[in-house]
Formats: structure tokens, C-alpha cells, sequence
């Protein structure tokens, strides 16, 4: 008797510890979904831009772009990591030959509502064969590249985004000690999202180009750049 209502009682809290868990289970699943939602969330921010736009791309995002352009062309690839992103690009100057290998960062410091701002640093080296066919100044050599740059953005609708751009690159002879070029250029353009994560770019500068082949022979003029891009965001 006595060993039938042990296993009684045994058998109903073996129960109820069971209805316990399965009730806790069951209500850790909304928190769950949410969680998982709000990863989602996340995920999509910034769903539009891929060249320029946004000031930075949402963490775990990345792109692919290339432009035309006078007097560069280029191609990049953007890595989003949190409020950082990471950029390695090329490009080449066509009216010297020169082609630049550079690797960028860019760091949100501003955020607020519609518009965002980030400043950028990279560090590259340049190969410059030197041709005069479009550039009488232009001197061969392979320079170190530090350029440090600014970027403004405004989303004026859904798909396009008004950009601000200021680029301040100087390059430093490596081959030739006291080789320099240093170029200040701001401007601004436009990036619109073309629809399947596909985007396109039309931008411009204007400002001054200093350079220098030797101490005592520096010379300065117009700096200016246009350019017309197109990207793709590949997750």
C-alpha cells in the first residue's frame, strides 16, 4: 500500500515538473521570435547604397562598385563592421597612368534623423609611370598615399541619397625622397538605388592640386574630379 502511493506521488510530480518546463517553453518563445525579428531588423538598415551611400554600411554588409570618370576610374569592395567600414579599392589615372592600391576606413561620428556624416583615413602607395601625353607636370615615381577625407550624407527620399565629399590625399615619394603631391577637393553628388540591391552614382569636386618634383619647384592649379558609378550590395 505504502509503495503504491509513493509511486503515486512519484508519477504526479514527475508530471507537473514536466507541465512546468513545457509552459516555460512555450513562453520563451515570443522573446525569441523577437530577438530574431529584431536581428533581422538589424540586418536591413540601410537597405539602399552601395558606392558611396550610406556613410557606412550596416555591420556584417558588403558591396562591390566600379566608376568611370576623368581623370580616374576605380573599382572597390566595402565591408561594414558596426559603426566602422573597411574599404580596399584601386585606381588608376588615366591622363598619368599612375594606378593607386589603397586600403580605407570610415567612422560614423553623426547620426540624426535623415542625415550622417563620417570621417575617413587610408593609407595606399602609388605607381606613376610618369607620361606627359595629357599631363605636361606630371613625373614618374611610386609615392606613399595618406588620405585622410570626409563624407556627408542626406537622404532626401527612399532611394536617393545627396552625398558630400572632401578628399585631401597627399602623396609622398618613396622612390624620389622629396617627390609630393597633396590635392584638396570637395564637391558633392548623388547616389540612387536602382532597385535589386543595385545602385548608381554621379558625383563631382572641384578645389586645388599642389605638387612638387623637386625642393624649391612647386607649382599649383586647378584639381578636379568627375565620376559616374555603379554598385551592387552582395549581402
Amino acid at each position: 500500500m505504502m509503495r503504491s502511493v509513493s509511486s503515486w506521488l512519484l508519477l504526479s510530480a514527475m508530471s507537473l515538473a514536466s507541465a512546468s518546463a513545457a509552459q516555460e517553453a512555450t513562453a520563451g518563445q515570443p522573446g525569441q521570435e523577437g530577438r530574431i525579428e529584431q536581428l533581422s531588423a538589424a540586418s536591413e538598415e540601410n537597405p539602399h547604397g552601395a558606392v558611396i551611400a550610406p556613410v557606412t554600411l550596416p555591420p556584417g554588409t558588403t558591396s562591390l562598385y566600379g566608376y568611370a570618370g576623368a581623370p580616374e576610374i576605380g573599382v572597390g569592395f566595402r565591408q561594414g563592421i558596426s559603426s566602422v567600414e573597411l574599404e580596399a579599392r584601386a585606381r588608376l589615372n588615366w591622363f598619368q597612368l599612375s594606378a593607386a592600391l589603397e586600403l580605407v576606413g570610415r567612422l560614423k561620428v553623426l547620426e540624426r534623423g535623415s542625415v550622417s556624416l563620417a570621417p575617413t583615413l587610408g593609407v595606399g602607395v602609388v605607381f606613376n609611370s610618369g607620361a606627359t601625353y595629357m599631363d605636361d607636370d606630371n613625373v614618374s615615381g611610386v609615392l606613399l598615399r595618406l588620405s585622410p577625407g570626409l563624407v556627408a550624407g542626406w537622404k532626401v527620399a527612399e532611394t536617393v541619397t545627396v552625398l558630400g565629399l572632401v578628399d585631401l590625399p597627399l602623396d609622398i615619394g618613396i622612390s624620389k625622397g622629396e617627390q609630393r603631391r597633396f590635392q584638396a577637393l570637395g564637391g558633392g553628388g548623388v547616389e540612387v538605388y536602382l532597385g535589386s540591391n543595385v545602385s548608381v552614382l554621379l558625383a563631382g569636386q572641384l578645389g586645388s592640386d599642389t605638387f612638387r618634383e623637386r625642393a624649391g619647384l612647386t607649382d599649383t592649379r586647378l584639381g578636379w574630379a568627375l565620376k559616374a558609378g555603379l554598385g551592387a550590395r552582395l549581402f
